[in-house]
């Protein structure tokens, strides 16, 4: 049989196109943080990650160009070997300093610094612990290691310390996201810590979706005020970060063991010059300006209330990330088509990436979006949810 008939086979994506239901891959033809183009109509972007609002800041590209006009577009090599700039060094010490760890290490994308972390540290004999909903790449980086990995339910803390205590004998760690990509909600760290602790089990809390937003963007071990029991925090720069890349920090031996065993940064060209350099100066903008991670927590607390009033159910909820869960596929890809004719770039979610009847629309926000923006995207959900029937 030809390796490729499942290519031939596979018509999912022809069929959503032909009905005019496929929302992917959608070619942006100008972009200003809040507003899109799409196709000449100008769209309110409520399907980014671009939290702080920061992709568009004067100082934020201005640092790209000089950074393309210092070192070129690529450093053509591992940075093992050539690929390695005193930037890229400032960088890591700096996001360790403000992050509240002892040393860093930055990869040249998110998904890269999970597969390498994780592959590195989680050897023979040991045991990675996830919560369900964790973010693919943490999959993917414990399908990596030779360890074995559990799950437990989401959030659930009991099941979590039922795998600890049939495991209670076997090194191990515990990989959570800080703040769920899907959902919005926050993991419960503060429970999780104690189980870790009482078990003997070392901590990594993926920051994703709360570097920037959460503890005025030191993320989710500085919310809950439990930055030296965490063990490792990953953060990515493709989001409040407005660029390319990641970042693990911890205490400096453990970091140098992952320099020296990650293969998702031995085997990968660095980071660009103008990404490295993008990142550094949002981070001193962040330092600067703390009331952007304030702003864009507000707006999403008005957000929630809205959709709320509305008869949406946007689960539970606690940051920009405010999912509509509307359950049926079909539903959820028809209020998202009505929404975008509307002017509102939302993006849909379906199963496999939630589970099954619980089709959603993630919904994200930005420091930079304005009152009147928000104001327009809530009175059409309305009207459109309305004329649906969904609400």
């Amino acid at each position: 049989m030809d390796i490729f008939q499942k290519c031939f086979a596979y018509t999912r994506a022809a069929e959503a196109r032909a009905a005019g239901y496929y929302p992917y891959f959608i070619p942006l033809e100008d972009t200003e943080g809040a507003e899109v183009v799409v196709n000449g109509q100008r769209m309110i972007m409520i399907g980014s990650n671009n939290y702080l609002g920061l992709t568009t800041h004067p100082r934020v590209r201005e640092a790209a160009v000089q950074a393309i006009h210092r070192y070129g577009p690529s450093c053509t090599g591992s940075r093992f070997l050539n690929g390695n700039l005193a930037l890229h060094d400032q960088l890591e010490q700096e996001l360790a300093d403000y992050l509240g760890k002892e040393a860093g290490l930055v990869f040249s994308t998110g998904m890269q610094t999970n597969l390498g972390t994780i592959s590195a540290i989680v050897g023979r004999d040991d045991i990675v612990i996830t919560d369900r909903e964790d973010h693919a790449s943490i999959v993917d980086g414990c399908r990596l290691a030779f360890g074995e990995m559990k799950r437990y339910r989401h959030n659930d803390m009991a099941h979590l310390e039922i795998i600890l205590q049939q495991n209670a004998d076997k090194p191990k760690m515990v990989v959570v996201d800080g703040v769920f990509s899907m959902g919005g909600d926050i993991a419960p760290l503060p429970e999780i810590v104690r189980l870790c602790q009482e078990y003997g089990a070392r901590l990594m809390v993926d920051d994703a979706h709360s570097l920037g937003v959460l503890a005025e963007g030191r993320g989710t071990a500085a919310h809950f005020g439990l930055t030296d029991s965490v063990d490792l925090i990953m953060g990515t720069f493709s989001k409040s970060f407005a660029s390319l890349g990641g970042v693990i920090v911890g205490e400096a031996p453990v970091i140098d063991f992952i320099k020296h065993n990650g293969r998702a940064l031995i085997f990968s060209a660095s980071m660009p010059p103008a990404s490295a350099a993008v990142v550094l100066e949002v981070l001193h903008i962040l330092q600067e300006e703390p009331e952007r991670a304030q702003r864009v927590m507000d707006i999403g607390a008005k957000m929630r209330k809205g959709y709320t009033e509305m008869g949406y159910s946007v689960g539970a909820s606690e940051t920009p990330i405010v999912p509509i869960i509307i359950g049926d596929d079909m539903t959820t890809l028809a209020l998202w088509r009505a929404l975008f004719a509307a002017g509102i770039y939302v993006n849909p979610i379906v199963p496999p990436a939630v589970p099954p009847n619980l089709s959603l629309l993630r919904t994200s926000y930005m420091a930079t979006h304005t009152d009147e923006q928000l104001d327009c995207v809530l009175d059409t959900f309305y009207r459109v949810g309305k004329s649906l029937g969904v609400i």
